[in-house]
């Protein structure tokens, strides 16, 4: 199954169970902030953004715990060769941020409650074999090149999945991570795309 279909499965159950999910909130803030390293996050006892994740929430969480794999998967393996500077920097803060957003996310699933047994299962092949491999083979001087366009593709299907995160989940903390997730993300796409 290839990495759109992928793609396509869960976007379609996210938007299958959003009856079940509740109902979106407002469009999300103008400034995208990596994920608070505390799992508790800044929420109080007993608020709607400590409520149990559904299902949604779950496997939410669990694509996108390795869909950051992946993507810290592919900035390390370039980072060392990319002779861009503003690459270079723009690849440094994809891993930090993503890194901070993964121990997020692992820290929050244990607490899921009941939904959870269903994301214990592997998340193998966020990204494409092939796209990886020329990246792995890349002469130095494609590296950069390589990498934008990797690394671009990859960004945009997880600002997709965030997308369809928050229309769909019904955990505040999560709906709220998805999008930060889809505004850095997309911010990183036009990047690494060149657009404004």
């Amino acid at each position: 199954m290839s990495r759109r279909t992928r793609l396509a499965s869960l976007a379609a159950a996210l938007l299958l169970t959003s009856a079940c999910a509740g109902s979106p909130t407002s469009s999300p803030s103008a400034v995208p902030q990596p994920a608070p390293a505390d799992p508790a996050g800044s929420a109080a006892a007993g608020s709607p953004a400590d409520a149990e994740m559904s299902g949604i929430d779950v496997v939410f969480l669990s694509t996108m715990v390795g869909h950051s794999q992946r993507t810290l998967q592919i900035v390390r393996l370039a980072r060392d060769r990319v002779r861009d500077d503003a690459l270079r920097t723009l690849v440094a803060a994809i891993e930090s941020t993503e890194a901070d957003e993964l121990s997020t996310m692992r820290g929050w699933l244990p607490t899921a409650g009941p939904g959870a047994s269903a994301a214990v299962h592997q998340h193998e092949g966020h990204g494409d074999e092939a796209a990886l491999d020329r990246l792995r083979t890349a002469p130095d001087a494609d590296v950069d090149r390589m990498l934008r366009e990797v690394l671009a593709d990859h960004q945009r299907a997880a600002a997709d999945l965030a997308r369809a995160q928050v229309g769909v989940g019904r955990n505040e903390r999560v709906r709220d991570l998805a999008r930060r997730i889809e505004q850095s993300r997309t911010a990183e796409v036009q990047l690494l795309r060149g657009t404004p």
